[in-house]
């Protein structure tokens, strides 16, 4: 697990810029709202607001990120006016947490935009919570929120905006579908079912801390979309809780709120949660669940005993969670995992068309793009397979084809790599042969993803070419060839079974 977090490649110092600029847009909003004469209360909240202004909002260009950014504040404060006012309504208020569940899952259907919005809109009822909101004090909160969301945006797209020098990241496009059939629809059901008994049960656990459980089942929710995807975060969500409360009965418990080094360690969960997020949601939930505890301690509230309601708590959202994936409107592994690799199938047959059209000479053909948007897909297709191989998983047989499928998806996209690098040189030359070449792919991705009955056998007897394109593409093909064993076995069957 260290290695992975430490030693995971960080292509262009991303992870780094990003969490770097995560603690310099956050300090600087919380030291805004204490010269605005905020209190505690008021620059955690404004704190917290700054956090998830530059933790959620995803979109591909900067002009999109920045009208999120604009419209998370029309989201979250009405939310926490609803929040406040339902402070002492138990029942009412446990609705409206649903109400704002579902909702928030459902928005995932368009895109960045929506999921961020229905993140800010969750975690402002959740703060709310958290700090015992009322009425009282919403003038003051609903200031905290503007100038922290403003101050971090004036450091996101003001004075360190690293994203304007990048190219726009493709995201890919949520499954599609009607009705029942659509997956943020069937998740949205699942989120609010799942997080109906985190809150029932929850209260009987604590009717103080009942919210734990049920942010514990969102957020093993959010970016997953099949059974197994939502099984394993909630393995590592609960085994980074209870790493996190091991240290801080060792770090936090001992400093009791002391304000120098707790706010040094805030700043230190801060870039952990950002700088690991994307390589490891144990390690992020560790961060995640220290920040918590160094927040009680400034709060004066913070002892052992609650943090073991913290871990009862969490347990609670993560069984609320797997009933949930398991009983209502289960969304099997094997249907996502099937979809996103289809899909990048479908991106090396673009990607291979682009670069040979560049080739030939024709200047608006873009393989860059497409390797970028084939980035993402195989990303997406790692998720999906992580039940597959992760050490838990007892069928080893489905374990080893899932590894399998996962190198040579790897391969094809290192084999599409070298093909677009080449495309890109002045000087490479269209060769004839790329056509013919071309085809060959073509045909091996439609027979993968279901478009022929065709069989696809390994390309053994390939003659050696020096032409890079050409070897690259030969290369592409004998992978495409090899895939046909590991996602279909003799009889038909898919890789994760039905």
């Amino acid at each position: 697990m260290l290695k992975r977090v430490f030693m995971a490649p960080d292509p262009g110092r991303m992870r780094l810029r990003f969490a770097a600029r995560a603690v310099l847009g956050i300090a600087p909003a919380v030291v805004a709202c204490g010269l605005a004469g905020h209190s505690l209360v008021g620059a955690v909240t404004g704190g917290l607001a700054a956090l998830l202004a530059l933790f959620t909002v995803t979109d591909a260009t900067v002009r999109g990120q920045a009208v999120t950014t604009a419209l998370l504040p029309a989201v979250g404060l009405p939310v926490l006016a609803a929040a406040a006012e339902l402070h002492d309504h138990p029942v009412a208020r446990g609705l409206t947490f649903l109400a704002v569940i579902g909702a928030g899952v459902y928005a995932r259907r368009w895109g960045p935009r929506g999921h961020s919005l229905g993140v800010f809109a969750f975690m402002t009822f959740f703060v709310a919570q958290f700090l015992h909101a009322t009425t009282d004090r919403l003038p003051e909160l609903y200031a905290a929120v503007l100038l922290s969301v403003a101050v971090a945006a004036t450091v996101r797209f003001g004075l360190w905006c690293y994203e304007r020098r990048l190219p726009p990241a493709p995201v890919p496009a949520p499954p599609g579908g009607t009705g029942l059939a659509r997956v943020t629809t069937r998740q949205a059901i699942q989120a609010t079912a799942g997080a109906g008994f985190a809150l029932v049960v929850g209260q009987l656990v604590s009717g103080e801390r009942w919210y734990w459980a049920v942010g514990a089942t969102w957020w093993i929710f959010v970016n997953t979309t099949s059974r197994g995807e939502t099984l394993v975060r909630g393995f590592r969500r609960v085994l980074g809780t209870v790493i996190g409360i091991g240290l801080g009965l060792v770090v936090a418990v001992p400093l009791q709120g002391a304000a120098v080094p707790t706010a040094v360690l805030l700043a230190a969960c801060v870039f952990g949660i950002f700088y690991t997020a994307a390589v490891s949601y144990t390690w992020m939930m560790l961060c995640v669940t220290l920040l918590a505890e160094l927040l009680y301690g400034l709060l004066g509230v913070l002892q052992p005993g609650l943090l073991a309601l913290r871990l009862a708590e969490t347990g609670v959202g993560a069984v609320g969670a797997l009933l949930a994936v398991l009983f209502v409107l289960p969304i099997t592994t094997h249907t996502v995992t099937d979809a996103w690799i289809q899909r990048a199938l479908r991106c090396v047959h673009a990607c291979t068309a682009e670069a040979a059209a560049r080739l030939a000479g024709a200047e608006s053909a873009d393989p860059a793009r497409r390797v970028a948007e084939l980035e993402q897909l195989l990303g997406r297709v790692r998720l999906s397979v992580a039940p597959l191989v992760h050490p838990l998983n007892p069928m080893l047989g489905r374990k080893r084809r899932a590894r399998r499928v996962l190198a040579l998806l790897d391969d094809c996209a290192r084999q599409i790599r070298g093909l677009v690098a080449v495309a890109a040189d002045p000087e490479a030359s269209h060769d004839a042969r790329l056509a013919a070449a071309c085809r060959q792919v073509e045909a091996a991705v439609e027979a993968l993803t279901g478009g022929t009955d065709g069989a696809l056998t390994v390309v053994a007897d390939r003659p050696s070419v020096t032409e890079p394109a050409l070897a690259h593409l030969h290369g592409l093909e004998r992978a495409l060839a090899e895939l046909a064993t590991p996602l279909r076995t003799p009889s038909g069957s898919p890789l994760v079974g039905a």
